[in-house]
């Protein structure tokens, strides 16, 4: 793969938000996919670097759906690329966990493993995939359309006008979160949604991944309950390269208050640990989460923000959550339209999201709901101008993601997996 990095340097008051962007549809357009700030590691071995993870209930309510985009555009034969399904009975609370694992000799030649349950060996570049030994799953691995959509520019200019604010001298308050007036805030929003203040542009437009696609058997990765956490990893026999959960979370929170050579090193460790072994970095994901509060000129209205609790632990519920890097699935429902129902019903009562499966499958406005339930605690509130991607991707018909070519997934590529 072919790569042209660059790097936005954004200094906010002593923050530096550092911004690499990989690839480029001409000299001066910027693009990036969820996961854009990523360690050197990542960033040095594209396929290494997973852009995205994607995990929801299947429509016939049998079957996990489970994607992985690659930013580079090839596998590597010495990687492991794993999705971690753990399950529970409730929300952080798993009791059995099991890891679905491909290796690749050639880009003709996967062998993917179900824990020690089934084996899928043969040529995934098939839409319809290749069927497991005995049946629990099938899978497809090749290049796909990447579904991820995200205007670049215009969150690059809604930091920049955050940072002149703070240069001319908006306070912070004792949790961290800038007390933006009503013109600034307007203005960091409005730039949101605006491409260099023309109409919002999709910089991923056209952009190509490498895709590991699963469907999986529910019964087989729902032992412990029917809430499912799911997360992935590149890794050598070594460690772990990448590791992957919900979007954004990593690369817009964590190390926002640091130099670049720490932030780095934050996300180095990161990829390094796995969830259960997180807890550390949420003091640096409660200063991310403290800025975005401040966006909307309100501190304190942030997704489960505790404005009456002491200034040190306003983010922590928040924080605590977002640093197990999870994506849950209520594997009971096969309605799936809310990136975080699960945890948005167990945690901030919303209680008309209890029969979504949450997830995320690739039509969800991700990006956009992540923002606007970190700025002031809504799903809809906070838009970059940029609400669906540029070609037609499925969640119902395998492998999804819509083909290189831009066309969608078809009944005439390939059909609805059944039994």
């Amino acid at each position: 793969m072919r790569t042209i990095i660059a790097s936005l340097h954004l200094p906010l008051r002593g923050i530096v938000i550092t911004a690499t962007v990989a690839w480029a549809l001409c000299a001066t357009d910027l693009s990036d996919a969820s996961d854009h700030l990523d360690s050197p590691t990542a960033i040095s071995n594209p396929s290494a670097d997973i852009g995205d993870i994607y995990a929801w209930t299947a429509s016939d309510g049998r079957h996990l759906n489970l994607v992985m985009d690659i930013v580079g555009h090839s596998f590597s034969d010495r990687l492991e690329y794993a999705f971690h399904v753990d399950s529970g009975r409730a929300l952080g609370k798993t009791t059995s966990s099991i890891v679905i694992s491909c290796r690749f000799q050639a880009a003709d030649a996967v062998e993917c493993r179900a824990g020690n349950l089934d084996i899928a060996r043969g040529d995934p570049r098939n839409p319809a995939g290749i069927p497991s030994l005995y049946d629990h799953f099938r899978v497809f691995a090749g290049l796909r359309d990447d579904p991820f959509f995200n205007n670049v520019r215009g969150t690059r200019a809604a930091y920049q006008t955050a940072q002149a604010a703070l240069k001319a001298g908006a306070s912070v308050d004792a949790a961290g979160c800038p007390t933006f007036d009503h013109a600034t805030s307007q203005a960091i929003l409005d730039q949101w949604k605006h491409t260099d203040g023309g109409p919002p542009k999709n910089f991923l437009a056209g952009w190509l991944t490498s895709a590991i696609v699963i469907s999986i058997d529910l019964s087989v990765v729902n032992k412990g309950g029917q809430l499912l956490a799911v997360w992935g990893t590149a890794s050598t026999t070594a460690k772990s390269l990448n590791r992957v959960g919900r979007p954004l979370t990593k690369n817009a929170l964590l190390g926002l208050f640091a130099a670049d050579e720490v932030g780095d090193q934050l996300k180095e460790d990161w990829n390094a640990a796995t969830p259960a072994t997180s807890a550390r970095f949420i003091p640096e994901i409660q200063k991310g989460l403290a800025l975005y509060d401040g966006f909307d000129g309100q501190c304190g209205n942030q997704l489960l923000a505790e404005s009456k609790a002491t200034p040190s632990k306003r983010y922590l519920a928040l924080a605590t959550l977002l640093t197990d890097d999870r994506l849950w699935v209520n594997s009971n429902s096969k309605i799936c339209t809310q990136l975080m129902a699960v945890e948005l019903t167990a945690l901030a009562g919303r209680k008309a999201l209890a029969k979504d499966c949450g997830g995320r499958s690739p039509n969800y406005k991700a990006a956009n709901i992540w923002r606007s339930l970190l700025v002031d605690g809504t799903n809809d509130s906070v838009s970059d101008g940029v609400e669906h991607d540029d070609h037609d991707h499925s969640a119902t018909v395998f492998p999804f993601l819509a083909s290189p070519d831009g066309k969608p997934v078809t009944d005439t590529a390939s059909v609805e997996y059944k039994e």
